[in-house]
Parts: structure tokens; C-alpha cells; sequence
């Protein structure tokens, strides 16, 4: 009774922390969410105040109705965050697969240099790819945002290791069926592996989606600006417009909330990486 009363006190501790830590990392974004209903003049006070004393959606419509390039930061960055994640999924999920179940020569070889690219920050790579880009007359483009983002060495290890753990029967029951390499892949193996699938999709989307280091480098023209480099626009060097950058922060999180909430069942499955279930 006594070992029960222990467990029951360490669980209730447990919530009780868990539920410390979630107040404290709410706090910021609900600031936030206050502070795009207010004007400047309230958010630099000197009496800062959590909850609006002067209620407005001006920020809202400033963003929507008079910055002119705001549309166009958002279609930027939802075009660029879709192209990249949807292309991830493919590739990766590819280069995983035949690490995991294919034979070629070189194998352990490519599977090492994987490896290895996952120990070198991305900011090493960062000049190389200016460098490559501005050869091939890609700065300031559309694929050179995709391109160089398309891959991504750790969910290329992440599938691989899905795939090791993949019912190798499901495999040569589909083979006695007729079905060759390709027609596994597509029709046996992608379906069943919808919880790692969706995890990658979630990480990837958020990566791409709040990328600001690669965008700031090889983007100038307004017009092909995405979302985080647009908003460092509000910011000068004599004033910041804090209250038109906390309206556009809370537009910015509504894509990356609702990824997670349509891959979030799958996303929970993908902690236990099994392929069995779909």
C-alpha cells in the first residue's frame, strides 16, 4: 500500500512539474498573441500590461491590406516549405529504403558519408552553397531555396533504420505477387510507413517553414522574400514595429500548427517505429 501511496505522489509530482513547464513555455506566445492586438505605443510602454488596455486589430489589417508584399512572403514561404517537405518524403524515404534492403556496390560506403554529413553543422555548408548557386545563376530563385534542401542526411538515416525494422514477409509475399523493387516501395512499404513518413513531413515543414539563415543569404529581392526574412523588414535601425511583427509572427504559426495537428496521430506512432501498423 505504502509502495502504491509512493507511486501515486511521484505521479502527481510528475503532472504537477510537467504542467509548470508547459505555463512556463505558453507564456511567451500568449504574450505575444496579446501584443498583436495592441499598438506600439502600449507594447514600449513603460507599464507593460499582458492583456491589451487598448484593443485593436489595426495590426491585422496593416499587414494584410496595406503591406503590399505580405501575400506574396506567405505564398513564397508555403511554396518553398510544401516543395521541400514533399520532396524529402520522396527522397529520403528512397535513400532509406535502399540502404536498408537493397544491394549496390558501395553500400557501407554511402551509408558512412551519410553518417558523416550528419556531424557537420549546416552552417559550414552554407558558403559552399551561396558559391554553387551564384555559378549556376540560382541566387534569388525558387529552386535555389529547394534545391539544396531537397535531401536531408538525417531523415535519410532516421528511414533507414524504419526500414531495417520492416517486416521482411510483407516484402516477399508482394515479391510471389509479381510486384518488383518499385512496385514494393509503392504499394507494400510507403503505405505501412506512415508514422515515420509523418514525423519527417512535421520536422521537415518546420525547418524549412522557419528557415531564415539560407533565405537571408542567397535572397535580395523583396518580391522573393519568405515570411521570416520578411518580417526582419519591420525592424529598423531606429524603430521596430514590434506590433505589426507580432500580428505577422501569429499569422506565420497557423501553417506549422496545423501540420502538426493533421500528422499528429501518426506523428505519436512514430515513436515506436514499428512498421507494422499503418
Amino acid at each position: 500500500m505504502t509502495k502504491i501511496s509512493g507511486l501515486s505522489w511521484l505521479k502527481v509530482l510528475l503532472y504537477v512539474l510537467l504542467t509548470l513547464y508547459a505555463i512556463v513555455t505558453l507564456i511567451p506566445f500568449l504574450w505575444a498573441l496579446s501584443a498583436s492586438f495592441k499598438p506600439l505605443t502600449e507594447i514600449v510602454s513603460a507599464q507593460p500590461n499582458f492583456l491589451p488596455k487598448n484593443f485593436t486589430f489595426d495590426n491585422y489589417r496593416q499587414i494584410f491590406l496595406q503591406e503590399p508584399l505580405f501575400w506574396r512572403w506567405l505564398f513564397n514561404s508555403i511554396a518553398i516549405a510544401v516543395s521541400v517537405t514533399l520532396l524529402n518524403l520522396l527522397l529520403n524515404s528512397m535513400a532509406g529504403y535502399a540502404l536498408a534492403r537493397l544491394r549496390f556496390v558501395g553500400k557501407r560506403f554511402w551509408f558512412f558519408l551519410i553518417l558523416a554529413v550528419l556531424a557537420v553543422p549546416a552552417q559550414i555548408t552554407l558558403i559552399p552553397t551561396f558559391l554553387i548557386l551564384k555559378a549556376i545563376g540560382w541566387l534569388n530563385s525558387y529552386q535555389g531555396m529547394i534545391v539544396p534542401s531537397m535531401v536531408n542526411a538525417t531523415f535519410i538515416f532516421m528511414m533507414r533504420q524504419f526500414f531495417v525494422n520492416f517486416p521482411k514477409e510483407l516484402e516477399e509475399a508482394a515479391q510471389l505477387d509479381g510486384l518488383n523493387t518499385f512496385g514494393i516501395f509503392r504499394h507494400i512499404v510507403l503505405p505501412l510507413a506512415k508514422p515515420a513518413l509523418a514525423a519527417q513531413a512535421v520536422f521537415v515543414f518546420m525547418g524549412s517553414w522557419n528557415n531564415f539563415l539560407l533565405p537571408i543569404v542567397i535572397l535580395f529581392d523583396p518580391e522573393m522574400f519568405t515570411l521570416p526574412l520578411g518580417l526582419n523588414t519591420f525592424k529598423g535601425q531606429y524603430i521596430s514595429y514590434w506590433n505589426y511583427i507580432m500580428a505577422a509572427s501569429m499569422v506565420f504559426t497557423l501553417p506549422a500548427l496545423g501540420i502538426y495537428a493533421f500528422f499528429n496521430r501518426y506523428f505519436i506512432q512514430s515513436v515506436t517505429f514499428t512498421g507494422g501498423k499503418g
